[in-house]
């Protein structure tokens, strides 16, 4: 059987991008079970159905060893979309910047938050003093405050509990935003939406691969992406959330 998603009118190569993403993802030996896509067409992608099941801990150790080896496999630059996809690239149904850049906080900080805050303030999200205290984050961003020298990881991208299935046969991801990032986004992103059995997640993957040092300190900084998404469509308590994050991110300099 399959899953069928259904849009009319849905943006152009909306659902080719989310199978181009799933590709790439799916391409890693040894990384998490990724959703097989069985047909898209401009308007429906057709889906693997997945059975899911309770959530353990010997499943979440697994998939913290998996989503290691997966970023591992790495991307050409910071920003670079998923191999031999050139189109338009979306977080959820909006549309984002994917151009590859070789600094990190160059990349996030101008295709990841700065896209955001306009349409944020247009929705009452942020007022004119939060967004300054975002831009102010984003231009020590920018700058390269927060670069370590950590090469390209290839990210899900959207890795919030929803996007992560517990099924029998393990962890499946579904519905990424896929990109090369850094990998603490795609840890903070789970820690941002609780992600079961977190704990045992996080020891395997730094098993797998050691986190820097100070990597827990960071995670607002990495969460300022998909908070700033969510202040764009979801409300001002996601825009206060943002502007908490970006206070801490900048109590870390």
């Amino acid at each position: 059987m399959l899953f069928v998603k259904e849009r009319s009118g849905a943006p152009d190569a909306f659902f080719e991008a989310e199978a181009a993403g799933l590709a790439w993802l799916r391409e890693v030996d040894g990384g998490p079970r990724v959703v097989g896509v069985h047909h898209v067409a401009p308007d429906r992608i057709s889906l693997e159905r997945v059975t899911e099941t309770r959530p353990d801990a010997a499943t979440a150790s697994a998939f913290g060893r998996a989503l290691a080896v997966m970023h591992d496999a790495g991307a050409p630059a910071f920003g670079a979309p998923p191999d031999g996809w050139d189109g338009p690239v979306f977080i959820g149904s909006r549309r984002q910047p994917c151009h590859p850049t070789s600094a990190w906080g160059a990349f996030y900080a101008e295709q990841r938050v700065r896209p955001f805050l306009g349409p944020a303030v247009a929705a009452g999200s942020l007022s004119t003093a939060d967004v300054e205290v975002v831009h102010r984050v984003c231009d020590l961003i920018a700058a390269g405050a927060f670069d370590d020298g950590d090469r390209p990881a290839r990210l899900h991208g959207d890795l919030w509990s929803g996007n992560v299935l517990w099924a029998s046969g393990g962890v499946v991801l579904i519905d990424p935003a896929a990109h090369g990032g850094h990998r603490e986004t795609d840890l903070a992103m789970l820690d941002l939406f609780g992600c079961p059995f977190l704990d045992r997640v996080l020891a395997a993957y730094d098993a797998e691969h050691a986190l820097r040092p100070g990597w827990h300190e960071r995670i607002p900084l990495h969460q300022l992406h998909p908070l700033a998404v969510h202040a764009a469509g979801h409300g001002p308590a996601y825009g206060s959330a943002l502007v908490r994050a970006a206070r801490r991110t900048l109590a870390l300099v």
